[in-house]
Order: structure tokens, then sequence, then C-alpha cells
């Protein structure tokens, strides 16, 4: 896959929320490719991946895990395939499209207009003239976590856990994602640290002058989501070994991935 841009969509036991016509109606126009991640599902997912993939004229292609390894390691093996591949800008999506697909070209632009910032993160600002549909208990939640995330970080990001973030592919990314993240709900948090330590380790600048938060025009709160308030609570305990890990080096087994289809 050698698209200018490649989507990753980490998907788990989504065979019922997938809605393959935002895909197909998206693939029509020119843009984006995607790289759906089947991360171990127990479902129909791999079927309809494979189907949504037949339809999409190489648009659209499946790489599957023989286990589950979470969204975290899900995102990572799509986005370092991604990036062995020659894309130029990789990214993750979810795959419920509560931000939708539509909004791919604001963050493509914004990584073209500035050539020293190597990733877009979207953000879940409700302000007038956006769309923004986020439930009152999220919105708080989000709120407590992004404060101690912006701690944790010593940078001033206002959403660090928005499922829409796009990357320019580069020394520094690959660096980000040698080792597998250790934390399964923070995982954001943790490769905006691992992003800052890499970029400083090759005398590069800090995460503030690499990343930008990019308000979006869309997003809408989809019901089914497997972020609950527990696991928002384990997300934050997770933040504590964030700085501590985001330097380790562990490899995740290349026996986990099984096939890649097109």
């Amino acid at each position: 896959m050698t698209a200018p841009t490649v989507i990753v969509v980490p998907c788990y036991n989504e065979a019922t929320r997938l809605d393959t016509g935002r895909f197909t109606s998206f693939m029509s126009r020119p843009g984006a490719s995607f790289l759906c991640v089947d991360d171990g599902s127990r479902d129909e997912t791999a079927r309809v991946l494979e189907e949504l993939a037949s339809r999409s004229a190489g648009r659209l292609r499946v790489l599957r895990l023989t286990a589950n390894r979470g969204k975290a390691n899900a995102v990572r093996a799509g986005m370092l395939q991604a990036v062995e591949g020659g894309a130029a800008r990789v990214g993750y999506w979810d795959a419920d499209l509560a931000t939708p697909l539509e909004e791919i070209p604001r963050f493509e632009a914004l990584l073209e207009a500035h050539p020293a910032v190597i990733g877009v993160l979207g953000s879940r600002v409700r302000m007038l003239g956006t769309a923004i549909d986020r439930s009152a208990a999220r919105h708080y939640m989000g709120r407590v976590f992004a404060t101690i995330a912006s701690v944790v970080l010593q940078l001033a990001v206002y959403d660090t856990q928005c499922g829409a973030k796009l990357f320019r592919a580069g020394p520094v990314l690959r660096a980000a994602l040698d080792a597998p993240f250790r934390s399964r709900w923070a995982f954001d948090v943790e490769l905006i640290a691992r992003l800052d330590r890499a970029s400083r380790a090759a005398g590069g600048p800090p995460a503030g002058e690499l990343l930008v938060e990019l308000p979006l025009q869309v997003w809408q709160d989809v019901g089914g989501s497997k972020l609950s308030p527990p696991a928002m609570v384990r997300a934050t305990l997770e933040l504590l070994a964030v700085r501590r890990n985001a330097g380790r080096d562990v490899r995740l087994p290349t026996d986990q991935v099984v096939s890649t289809s097109s």
C-alpha cells in the first residue's frame, strides 16, 4: 500500500457497527486509503471487512491478527505496516466513525501547510459553528483525564483521546512505534510521550512544537463504545506509568500477524 495517506482502522467485533456504506461513499472520490486491522474478532468482522475490501478497488486492505492484542497494539501493527509500505502520512480513525471520514482532508491540509508539524490530533471542542454531540458524562470524564494527561506530558493538550489522528511518516514516528504500547486505554498519551522522547533523542524539538490540535467540525457520540467509566478510570491510572515506559523497547512478535488481503 503506497497511497500518500493511509488511515488505520482498528476493528474488534465490529460486524454489527461497521458502517460499510460510509466507507464506500468516501472511497468513491479520490483520497486516503484504509488499512483495517481485525484484532482477533470473534464475530463476523473478518467477513464484513473482506467484502468491503473486495469492493474498494484497492483503497481498503485488511490486516488480520491471530489473537486480540487490544486497540493500542492493533493500531501500532497497522501503522507500522503502512509506514513500511511507503505511506507519506499515517493515521488512525475509530471504526464507529464518530469522527466522519470527511474530516480527513482537513488533517492532510494542515500537515501540508506546516512542514515542521509531524502530527495532527483531532480535538472535540464544542463551540459555535461545530456539531460536537458528546454526552455530558463523557465530556466531564474526558476533561479530568485530559487535565491529568497535560500534567504527565507537560503539554497544553486539550483532547488526547479523540480517535482521529494523522502523522507524517518519518524517523521520529517510526522510533515511537518500535515497542508495543504498554497502556491499553491511554496509548494515545503514551504515543505523544514517545514522539517527544524520539524527537529529543534525535536533537529535534519537543512534542509541543511537533503536534497541532485540530478542532473537529463534526463528532457524534456513537452508542456501543467500549470506553466505559471503569475503563476511563483504568486509563487514568495508566497515565502514572506513561513517562516511565515511553522509552522501553519490547517488540510485538511477528507471528501475531497472519495475513493481509486486498
